[in-house]
């Protein structure tokens, strides 16, 4: 059991190096350098304050769904809490989710499951507005995706593709819905608990506040991302680029420790695909990275620090 531990602390570790190694391959350290030292800080500490701005908005956005059940922390406390689990995540991937209510149950003593339940909601809130993104940048970039597919894959073998993953939906979905045991009843009542958590959201009774610091968070992150380009002389990128490497990124950062390694590849193979040349790509995904680690590295390490003193009461 404790081998099965360390292996997965582990090898999140090395994949991440293997990729930071792999990332650097198609650029030299001198020239990355370079880029970082000719980097306008201005518009990096810009894109910074923005990151800052959405985790506050997420720590504020948290006493909506702890209202109902009777809980009302003190803001100061749920900051922490969200940037201790920032700075856990950088190390065990999903663990700062039970770090944060961890965090809540010794100082402002809310059962851990009751915190993590709110957590878990909240997540399906992200996910909505990631899908949402994805979907947005489909529309602006309809055209721009469908040459990128058609010329790039067949387009008859992608519609049977899709046909098929549509008809099997349906049968797959039907068959779970009729379960009464096993497997299929273990995913019926999750996705019926997923839709119950979703929808809980609209019958809370700050729900159009919630919503709004939803999409508030969103907009900061894309607009850390958006105003962190002009750090880089000469760097230009359509706003469909903005989102389609946006989406990349965050799907690195979900994939590896903090998307250690792989969130320059991910960004860089996104601008890729409207011809931003490699170098540059490859030095804004560093330096978007290592901005973004590093200010949840100085802020989580301060909220560790701050929290006993905080709350030296308890």
């Amino acid at each position: 059991m404790n081998i099965k531990k360390i292996l997965k602390t582990i090898l999140p570790l090395v994949l991440g190096g293997f990729l930071v190694w792999y990332s650097l391959s198609g650029i030299s350290v001198e020239t990355l350098g370079q880029y970082f030292k000719e980097a306008n800080y201005s518009w990096i500490f810009l894109g910074l304050l923005f990151g800052i701005l959405s985790h506050l908005s997420r720590a504020y956005r948290w006493k909506f769904m702890l209202a109902p059940l009777g809980y009302t922390p003190k803001f100061t406390n749920s900051v922490l809490a969200v940037l201790v689990g920032y700075l856990v995540n950088l190390a065990l991937p999903r663990a700062g989710e039970i770090s944060r209510a961890t965090v809540m149950a010794n100082y402002e003593d809310i059962p851990f499951e009751k915190g993590f339940g709110t957590i878990v909601a909240e997540r399906i809130a992200d996910l909505i507005m990631m899908l949402a993104i994805v979907a947005i940048t489909l529309f602006v970039q309809f055209d721009f995706i469908y040459n990128l597919l058609t010329n790039n894959f067949n387009p008859t073998k992608i519609s049977i593709g899709l046909a098929i993953l549509i008809v099997g939906f349906f049968i797959f979905s039907s068959f779970v819905k009729k379960a009464k045991s096993g497997f299929l009843l273990k995913i019926k009542t999750f996705v019926t608990g997923l839709i119950e958590g979703v929808t809980s959201i609209f019958k809370m009774k700050n729900k159009w506040a919630f919503i709004f610091h939803t999409i508030f968070i969103w907009v900061m992150y894309v607009a850390m991302f958006w105003t962190t380009i002009p750090a880089i002389e000469g760097l230009q990128v359509p706003f469909g680029g903005i989102l389609i490497g946006f989406i990349a990124g965050g799907f690195s950062i979900a994939a590896t420790n903090g998307g250690i390694g792989l969130y320059p590849i991910a960004v860089t193979g996104a601008l890729a695909l409207f011809n931003i040349p490699t170098e540059p790509a490859t030095a804004f995904g560093w330096i978007m990275w290592t901005a973004q680690t590093a200010m949840i590295v100085v802020f989580g390490g301060l909220a560790f620090l701050l929290l006993p003193i905080v709350n030296k009461n308890k």
